[in-house]
């Protein structure tokens, strides 16, 4: 009877160790989860190249994209709000110059400018025309964050 209770307490140490494992893998694979996400920076990208448009837009879990022009009025308006929610938001803002980077434009249908694409993990989930206010960006936003 004295080896099976030693058998008996040595299976109940073994089976609380591999849980404390388990656990730890757990937490080490979430903890690498939310690594793999960047953290929004919090000025506006400006985009360069279609590579580094689609590195941005799977970079981040939410991603704000204003397509303007340099000689668009309503472009500059909207710049400033632009700014503050890269600034105080989670959402990743990038700026794609329509007139450097027209195969872009054409590749997610801007018909006009400023044109707002919101990207959620790197799909397009709302396209907005034309100047809004920032409170309605940051609900939009919020809807998805």
């Amino acid at each position: 009877m004295g080896e099976t209770g030693s058998t008996d307490e040595l299976s109940k140490i073994r089976e609380k160790k591999r849980e404390r494992l388990q656990s730890r893998l757990n937490k080490a694979g979430d903890e690498t989860k939310s690594e793999s996400v960047s953290p929004a920076p919090t000025e506006p990208l400006h985009i360069t190249s279609e590579s580094e448009f689609e590195k941005t837009i799977s970079s981040y879990d939410i991603v704000l994209v204003d397509f303007y022009a340099d000689w668009c009025g309503p472009c500059k308006m909207l710049e400033p709000t632009v700014e503050s929610i890269a600034e105080s938001t989670r959402a990743a803002v990038a700026k794609v110059d329509i007139d450097q980077h027209q195969q872009l434009a054409q590749q997610f249908q801007v018909r006009g400018v400023p044109t707002l694409l919101l990207f959620e993990n790197g799909e397009t989930v709302e396209q907005i025309v034309g100047v809004r206010d920032e409170p309605t960006l940051r609900s939009l936003i919020e809807q998805y964050v």
